[in-house]
């Protein structure tokens, strides 16, 4: 890894990890689409993964406007919690598919909540580097990633899957 001199480096080497980290998600997100029960739910980790291809492309996008590749880091960040979900959510030992989905839904959150928050730093960061292309994409990954958040939030609540865990 090159030395990260400037704000910049330290932006590109952001970008790069959040590509990492979206690769990642990708077959872990597969994964818990194939364990999920609840039809909602599919429906939801589906229009992630998409939304997770997305993102992951606009990473390829930005990395290469400013001539980087995006290849090369491994976001440890995502790894870990990559493993935690296969640990919580699809090798756990569950009573039933209700609180399957109850898991999944907690680890997917956690996934996008490390998301949430790398787009957040990149779009600081490229805002104070002037990177007003850049600011776009990153509030537009941003914000789908919000939308996939709430949406969990709502099948896990008003859905109705965490009062059919108790």
């Amino acid at each position: 890894m090159a030395a990260i001199k400037n704000l910049e480096d330290l932006y590109l080497d952001g970008v790069k990890d959040l590509y990492s980290a979206c690769k990642q998600t990708i077959p872990v997100t597969e994964e818990l689409l194939a364990a999920a029960r609840n039809d909602d739910l599919k429906k939801a980790l589906q229009a992630s993964l998409e939304g997770t291809r997305k993102g992951m492309a606009q990473m390829e996008k930005l990395a290469r406007a400013h001539g980087e590749e995006p290849s090369g880091e491994h976001c440890k960040g995502m790894e870990g919690l990559v493993a935690e979900a296969r640990k919580h959510a699809l090798e756990a030992d569950f009573g039933d598919d209700e609180v399957q989905d109850a898991a999944i839904i907690g680890q997917y959150q956690r996934l996008a909540h490390y998301a949430i928050t790398g787009y957040g730093t990149l779009k600081a960061w490229a805002t104070r580097l002037d990177f007003s292309d850049d600011v776009a994409v990153l509030d537009d990954c941003t914000a789908s990633t919000y939308e996939g958040d709430e949406t969990m939030t709502r099948i896990a609540v008003k859905g109705g899957v965490n009062k059919a865990a108790m």
